[in-house]
């Protein structure tokens, strides 16, 4: 594989352009906002989402979709999950019939509900398509600090040459057979960031964090497992590994508007000021209809989804503790 094409040069688009960068004799960004484009391939800076790193020399920042994806081996989308249909639909045209597709995008499509590896199959009927996700802050990907990471696909040939191509010093790729539990994890960590961010809001102490984690743990595993996922995939680094990284880095977005709203701010207020897309905010509601779609139970994320509607987070956290009693 010589030719990669990343959609979406936010934070996480632009550091897995840096890192997979010496693997690829050519790695074309798209960046959707052209000014940008303009001043990445003149300052080779992501002034906007990654300030303070410089892109390696095989990465071109283009604002055109053809151009980043025409003649590309591998297309990785790491576009926030609500433009991948979009977007895939406008590149579909410009695809090299070679090409595989990875995801990156942590987030299920609003309304349909689907995964993001359903949705570019259904947009690219007949893609072979994998899902790359795990405990990965981009700022310290960017900056060469070593990360573990899992590439799933049903396909195993798509997922061990993806690992390969990737791979490197500081970046680990572990293949996973169970796309529905690491995309679904993916997705539901997140929302469960964001009840983590409550807590610390509500300066609850590391008790508090620490059962958010375990009880969220489960909640997603639940969900997953009704999904057709496997319970070894949640216990794993796109599970139980990403979740304690967003549940508790300095640097999550998610559970920085969790700690705003433990504070009193109102989720627009919030979601009105970020640059960045915090894919927990929407993911809520989606998980809350893909668990009634299966019969499942998802309390705290139940209770995020109230917050976001306006229940004080100290009586949605009095209602958690006062749920009927039960084993573990």
């Amino acid at each position: 594989m010589n030719q990669l094409a990343i959609l979406g040069a936010g934070s996480w688009g632009t550091a897995l352009a840096m890192v997979l960068a010496p693997r690829f004799s050519l790695v074309r960004l798209w960046v959707f906002e052209a000014d940008l484009a303009r001043r990445m391939a003149e300052t080779g800076e992501n002034d906007l989402y990654l300030p303070g790193f410089r892109l390696p020399s095989n990465v071109q920042p283009v604002p055109s979709q053809a151009e980043a994806v025409g003649g590309a081996e591998v297309v990785l989308s790491v576009l926030p999950s609500q433009h991948v249909r979009r977007v895939l639909t406008e590149v579909r045209p410009h695809l090299d019939a070679r090409a595989v597709f990875v995801t990156a995008t942590k987030g299920l499509e609003s309304g349909t509900l689907m995964r993001m590896t359903e949705v570019i199959a259904d947009v690219v009927p007949g893609a072979r398509v994998a899902a790359l996700s795990g405990p990965t802050f981009a700022r310290e990907v960017a900056a060469g600090e070593p990360a573990a990471i899992v590439i799933a696909a049903q396909d195993a040939a798509l997922a061990s040459s993806i690992q390969a191509a990737f791979s490197g010093p500081t970046f680990r790729l572990y293949t996973n057979a169970d796309p529905v539990g690491v995309e679904l994890a993916a997705a539901l960590k997140n929302v469960m960031a964001i009840a983590a961010g409550v807590c610390q809001g509500l300066r609850l102490g590391s008790n508090a964090r620490a059962a958010l984690i375990a009880r969220g743990l489960a909640e997603m595993t639940r969900l997953a497992v009704a999904a057709g996922g496997s319970p070894t995939t949640l216990a794993g680094l796109a599970g139980l590994g990403d979740l304690v990284l967003t549940c508790t880095g300095e640097l999550s977005r998610n559970r920085q508007v969790g700690i705003e709203l433990g504070c009193g701010r109102s989720i627009g207020e919030i979601v009105g000021s970020m640059r960045m897309v915090a894919e927990g905010v929407k993911t809520t509601e989606s998980a809350l209809a893909l668990a009634s779609r299966y019969g499942v139970e998802l309390p705290i994320t139940r209770q995020v989804q109230a917050i976001f509607a306006g229940k004080p987070p100290r009586e949605a956290l009095r209602e958690l503790m006062e749920r009927s009693l039960k084993g573990e």
